[in-house]
């Protein structure tokens, strides 16, 4: 174990830039975990950890060899942790190599539609890990799934869940080799009740609380589906509605 003291090394410098920028941790290949929950997360389901960084005032697992281990003052962490309350530890994790599949061989998928909230992207992974969902696909500039704010928000399933980035064109052209249909929470004339539909292969997309569903996405999908709701109620945020849905596909009625 080693001890920096300087909020000007090196590794702080390096931690900064992977809280703050995702070109840096895309061509690092690193991201950054903010919590002993997320260390414990990495070591249990066997992320790439490289590195831990930790205050003296916080008990820790064993770190298996080969991983870098960096004690730090108190005020040193709170100069590169990117949590406003920093709770003492900072674990460096490799990106897992995924590249998209030619065919996608579970059966139920959710597909984020520009949701751009770190939050909401990180809770929606957490809820399609726990939902029994067979992973996530983000189109049209979601955020950021290494963002600080969304890894904070799996709770760990960003170990667990696979998640993919691709285009409208790719996605659609995916879910038809699959043979998985796609339907879109939205309005539409040919609308069904979100209990009603069938949901033994399919993928769902959740648009962006502000856009919604977005044009070409609703183009590829084979039928909208609407979360009934008291009429006072306009909507639901994306994590709400991407909550509801995965809770019908992974233990709802079949349709």
């Amino acid at each position: 174990m080693e001890t920096i003291t300087s909020r000007q090394n090196p590794l702080c410098t390096h931690l900064r830039k992977l809280a703050a920028s995702a070109s840096y941790r895309r061509r690092c290949g690193e991201f950054l975990c903010d919590s002993p929950k997320l260390l414990e997360e990495a070591l249990l389901w066997q992320g790439a950890l490289h590195t831990v960084i930790s205050t003296d005032q916080v008990p820790l697992p064993p770190i298996p060899a080969g991983v870098r281990h960096v004690r730090v003052p108190e005020d040193v962490m709170g100069s590169v942790s990117p949590a406003q309350t920093p709770q003492g530890v900072l674990s460096v994790c490799g990106m897992p190599e995924r590249p998209l599949p030619e065919k996608l061989t579970g059966t139920r998928y959710m597909v984020l539609d520009g949701v751009q909230d770190p939050g909401n992207v990180g809770t929606i992974l957490r809820t399609a890990d726990a939902f029994r969902s067979d992973g996530l696909l983000l189109v049209n500039g979601c955020a950021d799934l290494y963002n600080p704010k969304t890894v904070r928000a799996t709770m760990g399933a960003v170990f667990r869940c696979p998640v993919w980035s691709c285009s409208v064109e790719t996605l659609a052209a995916l879910l038809e080799t699959s043979g998985l249909p796609l339907y879109g929470a939205a309005l539409r004339s040919d609308t069904v009740d979100a209990r009603e539909a069938d949901y033994r292969r399919c993928a769902v997309a959740i648009g962006s609380e502000g856009r919604g569903v977005s044009p070409a996405v609703l183009a590829a999908s084979e039928k909208t589906l609407q979360i009934p709701m008291t009429e006072r109620c306009e909507s639901l945020n994306a994590a709400a509605a991407g909550t509801v849905v995965l809770w019908q596909m992974g233990f709802g009625p079949v349709g």
